[in-house]
């Protein structure tokens, strides 16, 4: 795991990518995505106050699974960073950091919102790739089975873009895999990608769930079974498997 900086890579490489990577089954999917399009791809997760740390302790274990499928995602796969974002929860809170406020479950939002973060990591993001000279930044939001978040949209993931394109004289591509795709179709994506093995890793090395139980391996993977990212998750997991009976 790199997460001292990095020495400048020395301008921009048209084939090298950052992956925004949680270690759930969004952006690990988007990391195989990225190894099969780019020759070099690297990884950044953020610690940015939230209430159980398991999503970080299994993005080793995710990527590792991974770099090993296929042969050339091996030598593809760079360094991992590591960094910081904890003002996040300081400000943003909600019940993913530890509180929630009354205000946002009266604006229509979900109590596990958390206000700025997808703008603030995109943005770092745009900044270690501006010093890693990588021209593109992938990230697994997604619109179409999205839960609630708006800086989740379409619309939100362009304005970043081109923000970070004017505020660094640069010309980064945010590419979304995921934006028009359901779980289901997630899990198929996966299969296309690296095929059983790919979605093996996915199932029991990722962690999506909420409140951080890892206690039970479902069908779909690990989790309460309870929470909003669980039963997303698990019901595009039954949709997948029915569709390919």
């Amino acid at each position: 795991m790199v997460t001292e900086l990095q020495s400048d890579n020395g301008g921009i490489d048209q084939r090298s990518a950052l992956v925004v990577f949680s270690g759930g089954q969004d952006s690990a999917t988007c990391l195989a995505w990225a190894l099969d399009r780019f020759d070099h791809v690297e990884t950044l997760g953020f610690h940015y106050g939230q209430v159980h740390d398991i999503e970080m302790s299994v993005r080793e274990g995710v990527r590792e699974a991974i770099r090993n499928i296929r042969p050339e995602w091996k030598d593809r796969l760079g360094p991992d960073h590591v960094h910081d974002a904890g003002i996040i929860g300081e400000i943003s809170q909600s019940e993913l950091t530890g509180a929630s406020e009354t205000k946002l479950r009266t604006a229509g939002l979900p109590a596990t919102f958390v206000p700025g973060r997808n703008l603030v990591f995109l943005t770092l993001a745009a900044a270690l790739a501006y010093r890693r000279g990588a021209k593109h930044i992938v990230t697994g939001v997604c619109e179409t089975d999205f839960s609630g978040y708006p800086d989740c949209r379409d619309d939100t993931i362009k304005a970043v873009q081109l923000a970070v394109n004017l505020g660094m004289e640069s010309r980064f591509v945010v590419h979304t895999p995921l934006m028009w795709i359901t779980k289901a179709q997630s899990w198929s994506l996966a299969e296309d990608l690296g095929g059983s093995a790919l979605v093996s890793a996915i199932n029991e090395k990722t962690h999506t769930c909420y409140t951080g139980d890892r206690s039970v391996l479902h069908d779909w993977g690990y989790g309460c079974g309870k929470c909003d990212a669980c039963r997303l998750r698990a019901t595009g997991w039954k949709s997948y498997v029915e569709g390919n009976r």
